[in-house]
């Protein structure tokens, strides 16, 4: 086809030198509104991407810090509010519970050593998280030839508490009778001589840590080395308070005061029934301790009561009873109207009394009162009480630290249980489930063996037909049924009267599973919430200080590059704690480290790049080009840098402890984002702003003017 030219294009054609000028006209034209329509998009997409970077600092500010926003929301009566949960903090930074255990791997093979320590650890992290503690820290180490697992709980206070959670599990054994023949009462003279060998040479070992002692040694380095006691080993060997009334060692404290001794190593070894101690006698103190009774009239809101008498009938009785009551008929009044059914038969006796060993009301009265004086209405918790104190007498205390070394018995040798351990226990165990007796409905628990554990339990249960099996948790027996035939499939069933709650607890406790090697209780420490909101504030403060700092060097240094640096920053920051709650990162002093230090790294890339433009300026480039080229130019380098700052992260995460992979956690969180911000907020904000010509000066950029 021949195109067809328009008539007026035709006739410009035959005019000849017109066609010329009219084609330059219209390509100038089409050449300028082009630039302009680019312009436009160009700011119009400059415009819309500063928007969006403001749009979202602020959600993820918002997201980050929920209170503002949700205080927005509720003035307006309008939008959706935010989750106001708190950040997760570490141990050192919200208090807990710091706890030590040492694995024992003297019957585990050298190969399996470090899967016997995961498993244990494994199964503690369950026993945690099956109680609810929030965020557990649970990791293993091993180091010099010993195998520990650190538990970290932060939130929780309760040291005893927690030690027993932990302990808590289940021992579940499955034991058969041992056969008459096989119990003794007395040793064998075989085993006597085993006893008393092993005694002397117990004794012996003692008196050299009794020497050592003498000689100046160090206690706790003692205790450390050779004591049994996990309680007092890594505590100095500190035991606390002893009398000769109560409590532990009251021989000890007996013999303290008959022989007087002065503070200080007591020179002699110690011998109590199966322990030997080395003693360090720290110091005395007097306490008194009451002889009193009382008179318990309790109501239907005290506790353990099972009258069902109001508060006020339970204290009117109370009032109307003292004005009765003189010290010749206490005794009998008691027996007569007290509803402590512990001290009611023997008139109402407490015998002797030390504070602390009531609760707190009855301790106030009681020691205000003289001997022979009766005490007016006391309320409790348990009901109103009237309190006689018959007599005082001061107890010597005596506050010392041992060195607990063991004493070899004839219980260590002979065979005295009448069950025998077997080769089945709760290791072999898969699940446990509740299940309910159709004719009765009374829950039981089932158990449901692993393949290995059912062949055991196969073979037990064929081999001991007629005879019991004792099922043990915890060193208890709970069931002992007579076997009446082999069982097969790997399911057996405990039946102990339990209640519904008891079974799920039960089922619970099993399921968290047995420990592979057995660990002890080495070091123990609380971080107190107090402590831990201080270095949270502390850790807060400086954050902000080092914001400021940077802040102003930029500013000061690099002008109004400086300034939007500082805006890219304060984005930065907003992503990383959003990104910290979305994540579920748990901040510790570490981690708070690793954030501030990767913010000084979103700083240092924007310092190459405007280093980079600034050199591009001075060699005589428009600033657009120096902004591109700087950029270009600083890439290389931001990119290797926060490269090797991740690989050194990644090294830190996998090769060491928590607190650590904290830190290395949030570098590496912080590098990420701060190439983010770095190659792209500061980006946008640089070309948005030399859309304006008063923002054109190149002076503002930290570089002089051109002549």
């Amino acid at each position: 086809m021949v195109p067809v030219i328009p008539r007026d294009v035709q006739k410009i054609k035959r005019i000849g030198p017109l066609a010329n000028l009219w084609q330059s006209t219209r390509m100038a034209s089409q050449t300028f509104f082009g630039m302009n329509q680019q312009k436009t998009h160009l700011r119009r997409n400059l415009h819309l991407s500063v928007l969006g970077i403001i749009i979202v600092s602020l959600l993820m500010g918002s997201v980050a810090y929920p209170g503002p926003w949700n205080k927005a929301v509720s003035a307006i009566g309008f939008g959706p509010t935010l989750s106001e949960n708190p950040f997760k903090l570490g141990l050192d930074l919200q208090g807990g519970t710091h706890l030590v255990y040492e694995a024992d791997m003297s019957a585990i093979a050298e190969a399996d050593k470090a899967t016997a320590l995961e498993g244990a650890r494994e199964v503690i992290e369950r026993r945690v998280n099956a109680f609810g503690i929030a965020e557990p820290v649970v990791q293993t180490n091993i180091s010099g030839g010993h195998y520990r697992i650190i538990v970290e709980l932060a939130g929780v206070f309760d040291v005893e508490s927690a030690i027993k959670m932990i302990g808590e599990t289940p021992i579940l054994e499955f034991k058969t009778q041992t056969p008459e023949s096989e119990l003794q009462t007395e040793p064998t003279a075989e085993q006597q001589v085993q006893i008393d060998a092993a005694q002397e040479t117990e004794r012996a070992a003692a008196d050299a840590i009794l020497e050592r002692a003498q000689n100046g040694e160090d206690f706790s380095t003692l205790a450390k080395e050779a004591s049994t006691d996990e309680t007092t080993k890594w505590n100095n060997g500190y035991f606390g308070w002893i009398n000769a009334d109560d409590g532990m060692y009251t021989a000890l404290a007996s013999k303290i005061a008959t022989k007087k001794y002065k503070t200080g190593i007591i020179p002699l070894v110690y011998e109590d029934a199966s322990d030997l101690l080395v003693v360090n006698f720290l110091s005395t103190k007097s306490e008194d301790s009451a002889q009193l009774s009382h008179i318990l009239i309790c109501h239907a809101e005290s506790q353990g009561c099972t009258n069902t008498r109001t508060k006020a009938e339970a204290l009117t009785l109370a009032q109307d009873l003292k004005t009765q009551l003189t010290t010749k008929n206490f005794s009998e009044k008691a027996t007569e109207v007290s509803e402590d059914t512990g001290s009611a038969p023997t008139g109402g006796d407490l015998d002797w009394i030390k504070k602390g060993m009531t609760v707190e009301p009855f301790e106030t009265a009681a020691f205000a009162l003289t001997d022979g004086q009766i005490s007016d209405v006391v309320e409790t918790d348990f009901g109103y009480h009237i309190i006689y104190r018959r007599d005082t007498k001061a107890v010597p205390a005596y506050e010392i630290a041992i060195v607990k070394m063991p004493l070899t018995t004839a219980s260590d040798v002979i065979q005295t249980n009448p069950w025998t351990n077997t080769t089945l226990s709760g290791k072999d165990l898969k699940n446990a489930a509740v299940a309910f007796d159709p004719n009765t409905g009374a829950p039981y628990v089932v158990l449901n063996f692993s393949s290995e554990g059912g062949t055991k339990f196969e073979e037990l249960t064929a081999s001991n037909v007629g005879k019991m099996i004792g099922i043990f948790l915890d060193g208890s027996a709970i069931s002992t049924p007579t076997v009446q035939e082999a069982i097969y499939g790997g399911t057996a069933s405990i039946t102990g009267n339990f209640t519904l709650t008891e079974s799920k607890l039960l089922v619970q406790r099993l399921n968290a599973g047995a420990l592979p090697v057995p660990v002890t209780l080495l070091n123990q420490q609380t971080v107190g919430p107090t402590l831990g909101q201080a270095s949270l504030d502390l850790s807060i403060k400086a954050a902000l200080v080092g914001f400021a700092l940077v802040a102003l060097f930029m500013i000061a240094y690099y002008r109004y590059a400086g300034l939007l640096a500082v805006l890219a920053l304060a984005v930065y920051a907003a992503l990383n704690l959003a990104l910290y709650k979305w994540l579920g990162v748990t901040m510790t002093l570490s981690g708070i480290a690793g954030f501030v230090l990767s913010m000084g790294m979103a700083v240092d890339a924007n310092v190459l790049i405007f280093e980079r433009m600034k050199e591009e300026l001075r060699s005589g480039r428009d600033l657009n080009t120096a902004i591109d080229e700087g950029f270009r130019r600083a890439w290389t380098s931001i990119r290797d840098g926060n490269l090797t700052t991740l690989i050194a992260a990644a090294v830190l995460f996998f090769l060491s402890t928590s607190s650590i992979k904290g830190f290395a956690i949030t570098l590496s969180i912080g590098v990420l984002l701060s190439m983010l911000t770095a190659m792209t907020v500061t980006r946008v904000f640089l070309k948005w702003s030399i859309i304006w010509s008063f923002l054109r000066k190149t002076w503002l950029y930290g570089v002089r003017q051109p002549k």
